[in-house]
């Protein structure tokens, strides 16, 4: 069996541990500079993974946005953005989401195989649908995904997927930045719900980095002995299997345009994170 990717779950919450607001608007928890980093976590990563809920709330499009890193990616032989990966137990997904319609990289469902038929007539030959089961466990979901070439995992949410990640014990690193403010809805998302967590005061998860990043914190934790093996550096994606060698005269070339106009957010002026 190949071995299972490296899993980086990505959120940023609120003081008070929210996801969002209860308000249909989505609310931005990270500023440019901490979108920018995320940006780059996306770009070395083989695939990108969020749950049917927030590809039904936030449309995500889950896309690398700098034209750099996106060049750099294309002189690996891989597409601009790394691969798109939901779960639904319904199968309620819209062909019309940007999950769907956006990039050109390879998108993969996940899916109960008594609702997988019936998906895959719905988006046709927008995904892959992939029928794991009477219920999906992110623990096959992972093994499938290691088949399939993908070594690095980014888990952007939401809530009930992180959770569901978390509680199984599947996560290497855990990216956790804090917004400078509450949130206080009874009914907004919370960044995890109820559940049996390995981490525990008995076993308490190791703080491998703090970083501010203007008026957010990122915390970053090393919850795998992998992480730990590896220092907290995450493991090269297929992507990066080259990232030593000297820059591409391509991506050289993308830099060298870019560089005039530093980019604050992506090219629909809005944030993107996914979660």
């Amino acid at each position: 069996m190949s071995e299972r990717p490296y899993v980086t779950l990505s959120c940023a919450m609120s003081i008070d541990g929210y996801l969002d607001s209860a308000e249909p608007q989505r609310l931005a928890m990270s500023n440019a500079e901490d979108l920018d980093r995320v940006d780059e976590v996306r770009a070395r990563s083989d695939a990108i993974m969020v749950g049917a809920s927030t590809v039904r709330r936030d449309d995500p499009r889950l896309l690398v946005r700098d034209t750099v890193r996106r060049a750099r990616r294309l002189s690996y032989g891989r597409p601009e953005s790394p691969t798109k990966v939901t779960v639904t137990a319904s199968g309620e997904l819209s062909p019309d989401a940007a999950f769907f319609t956006t990039g050109e990289a390879p998108r993969l469902v996940y899916t109960p195989a008594a609702v997988a038929p019936a998906l895959r007539a719905r988006l046709g030959g927008l995904a892959t649908v992939v029928g794991l089961g009477e219920c999906v466990t992110m623990a096959a979901l992972l093994d499938d995904l290691g088949a399939r070439g993908v070594r690095r995992l980014m888990v952007e949410g939401g809530g009930r997927v992180l959770t569901q990640f978390l509680e199984a014990d599947l996560v290497d690193e855990l990216q956790l930045v804090v917004a400078p403010f509450f949130v206080g809805e009874a009914g907004a998302p919370r960044v995890v719900g109820p559940g049996c967590f390995p981490w525990t005061a008995a076993r308490r998860a190791r703080l491998a980095e703090t970083r501010r990043i203007g008026d957010v914190v990122l915390l970053r934790y090393s919850l795998s002995a992998r992480c730990d093996a590896l220092d907290g550096a995450a493991p090269e994606s297929a992507a990066d299997a080259t990232a030593a060698e000297p820059e591409p005269s391509a991506v050289a070339a993308v830099r060298s345009a870019a560089a005039p106009a530093p980019r604050t957010t992506d090219a629909a002026g809005r944030p993107d994170t996914g979660t």
